[in-house]
């Protein structure tokens, strides 16, 4: 009787299952999902995510799920609207979105916000119609960072500055 895994075939299914473990270049769809990057496409986003965030980790893990770009699409894409999606409740925890919803959210005219039962705090970015073109989570963002970041994304018209 024959061994179903001799062992030239168990090394090289041991190297097939640990091989992206150990490179760490890329991430699954459902765990970039669940890491809260299911928008961010583009890598040259991480690197200006990076910019707002000092978390190496979280900034790894954004670069590990985007797709690279090209020097010519570095005209970034710009959005007409967003969305800030966060739970009334836990609103408690972040002071700093707290604050850019209360003093500084009108100086966009496009910006609205959602309060959505359990949802962490959230950008969704619209397109022309109004669609959901890109989520990203600003759990730890100061509010300085989730302003900058508006004026960059979205369509000078949609600013009131």
């Amino acid at each position: 009787m024959t061994e179903f895994f001799s062992a030239p075939k168990l090394g090289l299914l041991l190297l097939f299952l640990v091989a992206p473990l150990v490179s760490g270049e890329e991430l699954s769809t459902k765990e970039c999902e669940n890491l809260g990057f299911n928008g961010l496409a583009l890598c040259s986003d991480c690197n200006t995510f990076a910019e707002y965030v000092k978390n190496e980790e979280l900034v790894s893990d954004c670069k590990k799920c985007c797709t690279e770009d090209s020097d010519d699409s570095t005209s970034k894409i710009t959005y007409s609207g967003a969305l800030i999606e966060v739970c009334m409740r836990k609103l408690v925890f972040y002071p700093e979105i707290v604050g850019f919803i209360e003093e500084e959210k009108d100086q966009f005219r496009s910006l609205k916000v959602q309060y959505i039962f359990n949802s962490p705090p959230k950008l969704v970015m619209l397109n022309e119609e109004g669609q959901h073109k890109e989520t990203i989570r600003v759990d730890n963002w100061k509010r300085e960072h989730i302003r900058q970041f508006l004026k960059k994304k979205m369509k000078s018209g949609s600013s009131a500055i």
